[in-house]
């Protein structure tokens, strides 16, 4: 079942979280219309790689086409409307930047799994609760409220000032008619009625200087107080969701929002700023006794650019942070001398700035590592299909300088993969005559020398951002806090549903509760150290518990993965409880774990029944990525035999846990039939006989007796013929045996 056929079929609860990130940047249609082509391709590869995006964005056209032929076809009018608005759509808005598609689909991608993953849950995670909290949502609402008000005050403002200088020309005016009067004149009724009329005209004016004043010190008090509060929480609980993002949780959206709400301020704030430069002007050409401009008009100018710095600072953002091309899924770990990107934007969106704000990149201070490559770039709102004011760094490339590569660097993996860096970003805005100096900086990073350093370096990192919200602890491992394990367990099961497809179910998360702690514990009240998560063996073993985790993910990724998606594989269950849920089963239900001795290895384990009733189990060797490169999984399990002493071989595997039969479970995923194989007259090769590999495991009658190179291959002439008699009429010239252990 394709990923999105598993999307429909969920409640509507979390429909909705769909319905949600799929617009016009990336049209549902789309989605649905090309469902099996689009899940087929490598999206988050394309993502940083400009030529892959390119040509999977020219793809992604043929496909709309071929629908378009389609849909014409069968006379389907608002369909062919749709898609032929869709194509020019994402035509014009990719063609210049196509890796911003790849980004986008990965990410829809991405986030149904994670929904998927979290729909299969009993139970909502408590990261994921916190971020999708109703009081964080209000907030959001109330934020956008208050900046349209404030926009539509300073909006109101300019007409109270436009007023208040219409009237004082006309004052200005009358005032002069009467200086130009001879001073005969002056002294007649007529005059003194107006000199009258130009008094009141001056209260007037008083009392407009004074409520426009008042207005504009209403609007920089409310941007002011927005700023404080509501708009820096916003801003932080972004970069809070953003860093859960990068660790395999939700997407992080809300960035436009955030754009829109500091564009309109800063508007509002130039609006403000040119409001007080006109009652400077009308203070130059009149002024008199209690005149409040000169006397308010500087400390409101004072505020509103001290606003106007920290909106701005405010709004240097890392958009995406740094991450190698080669390793998407695992931001925030760079490799020395291997390109990575990252992209920055400025929340400020005014077209005055269009290229001109230069970002210059740098690393920290500590002089250990440079970053090579182009490292100054201007911003511009050309290359964001969205026209955001941003740019992306995609040719930086870290380099540890030689003075200190004999010292620190070579001190082990843990010393390196538990030292922090940060890269960070500077420019000035110079706009209206005032000159801003920004920076920004992003999250931690860790530098690695060596791709092995890759797994506990990415320990590092998600241990770094479930731990703290600081987005600048580089000492953060010199005093490693705890972990809530419930918080922990959640962000795992984001590491299967973000790299492999499919999200850890409560059975699955209660058996690495276990491993983790060596006992059932309350998810809630349990604490659990760096140390024990990634520094110290797990109990009898040569390796930490993230390593035994990492080698399964690795494990899945490359050999398992449809297997694992389709959900076939219960993999973590100890072996315990394997057999508590196989005993009552009928003989030949099997299922599939990830061993807990052998690093990235799967094994089965299948129930039978002996004659005497009693109930017996069997586990096979584990399979390892090495085996498994020379024979697909799913064909194991096709093809696996046993030989009972001298009987026939049988393949003992009838059904996957509870009762699914084999072939149904796993019948797709077969790379042929056991019988289609060519004669030797087609094999083409010089007449030679084709050769298969069929996995096949000995059992002694006696299950005590110890197990010795006689029971492994080679096989003896009179097994080997019993397998060719009753396996297949193909000759078999090699077949892989497993040791294959009793309970």
């Amino acid at each position: 079942m394709s990923q999105w056929s598993q999307v429909q079929q969920l409640e509507i609860k979390f429909l909705e979280q769909v319905d949600q990130f799929y617009d016009d940047n990336f049209p549902m249609e789309i989605r649905h219309l090309l469902a099996q082509w689009i899940e087929s391709q490598d999206w988050e590869a394309a993502s940083n790689n400009e030529a892959m995006a390119t040509i999977l964005l020219q793809n992604l056209l043929i496909q709309v086409d071929e629908q378009l032929d389609r849909v014409s076809q069968e006379k389907n009018l608002l369909l062919i409307h749709n898609l032929k608005r869709i194509r020019k759509l994402l035509q014009g808005k990719y063609h210049g930047n196509p890796m911003h598609i790849a980004v986008i689909i990965s990410n829809c991608l991405r986030e149904e799994r994670r929904i998927l993953a979290a729909a299969s849950m009993p139970v909502q995670g408590p990261l994921e609760k916190s971020l999708q909290s109703s009081v964080v949502s209000e907030r959001q609402r109330n934020v956008e409220h208050k900046v349209s008000a404030i926009k539509n005050s300073a909006q109101m403002t300019d007409q109270d000032v436009k007023y208040l200088e219409d009237l004082q020309e006309e004052f200005d005016f009358r005032y002069k008619t009467i200086q130009s009067l001879e001073q005969s004149d002056k002294n007649s009724t007529l005059i003194k009625q107006e000199m009258l009329a130009l008094q009141a005209m001056l209260n007037t004016l008083d009392y407009k200087r004074k409520e426009v004043l008042s207005k504009i010190g209403r609007v920089i008090h409310e941007i002011d107080m927005l700023l404080s509060n509501m708009l820096t929480e916003e801003l932080l609980d972004w970069k809070r969701r953003q860093q859960i993002a990068c660790i395999g949780g939700p997407l992080h959206g809300g960035l436009d929002q955030l754009q829109n709400c500091f564009t309109l301020l800063a508007e509002s704030l130039f609006q403000v700023r040119r409001q007080l430069e006109k009652l400077d002007e009308l203070l130059t050409r009149l002024t008199y006794d209690g005149d409040p401009i000169p006397v308010q008009r500087p400390q409101l100018l004072e505020k509103v650019n001290f606003l106007l710095y920290n909106l701005f600072r405010n709004s240097f953002v890392v958009e995406r942070q740094p991450c190698m091309p080669t390793h998407p899924q695992r931001p925030m770990v760079l490799k020395t001398l291997i390109q990575f990107t990252v992209k920055l934007r400025l929340l400020i969106k005014l077209p005055e700035l269009n290229y001109q704000i230069r970002v210059k990149a740098t690393i920290d201070n500590n002089r250990r590592f440079v970053l090579c490559g182009t490292h100054v770039k201007a911003m511009n709102m050309d290359e964001s299909a969205n026209g955001s004011l941003s740019v992306e760094f995609r040719h930086l490339q870290p380099k540890e300088m030689k003075s200190s590569a004999g010292s620190k660097g070579n001190e082990g993996p843990h010393m390196v993969t538990e030292e922090l860096h940060s890269i960070s970003f500077e420019t000035q805005v110079c706009l209206y005559g005032l000159t801003i100096n920004l920076e920004t900086s992003s999250l931690p990073v860790v530098m690695i020398s060596n791709v092995s350093q890759l797994p506990n370096a990415w320990a590092s990192i998600i241990w770094y951002n479930l731990s703290t919200n600081d987005p600048q602890n580089l000492s953060f491992f010199n005093n490693p806090p705890a972990a809530t394990l419930s918080q922990l367990l959640e962000v795992l099961s984001w590491q299967f549903s973000s790299y492999v497809g499919r999200g850890l179910n409560s059975e699955q998360l209660n058996m690495l509760a276990e491993k983790l702690t060596g006992q059932q514990v309350s998810y809630n009240d349990y604490q659990l150290s760096w140390a024990k998560f990634c520094k110290e063996h797990l109990p009898g073993k040569s390796f930490t518990f993230w390593v035994w985790l990492e080698a399964i993910l690795d494990l899945i990724k490359k050999h398992i993965l449809p297997l694992w998606i389709d959900g076939y594989v219960m993999g973590f269950v100890s072996k315990e409880k394997e057999r508590i849920l196989l005993k009552d089963k009928t003989p030949g239900t099997f299922l599939l774990r990830f061993s807990e001795s052998n690093l990235g290895g799967i094994t089965f384990t299948w129930v039978d029944q002996l004659e005497n009733g009693d109930v017996t189990f069997h586990s096979v060797e584990p399979y390892n990525k090495g085996r498994l490169s020379a024979l697909p999984f799913a064909d194991i399990l096709r093809d696996y035999k046993v030989i009972m002493a001298d009987n026939v071989p049988e393949n003992p595997l009838k059904y996957l846990y509870p009762d699914i039969p084999k072939d149904k479970a796993f019948g797709k995923h077969y790379s042929c039939q056991p019988n289609e194989v060519s004669k030797p007259s087609d094999g083409g090769g010089k007449g030679y006989v084709p050769s298969v590999f069929i996995p096949v495991s000995k059992i002694l009658n006696d299950s005590t007796d110890p197990h010795s190179p006689s029971d492994l291959l080679p096989m003896s002439p009179s097994v080997y013929a019993v397998l060719r008699e009753h396996l297949s009429p193909t000759v078999i010239e090699t077949a892989v045996c497993c040791n294959l252990f009793n309970s």
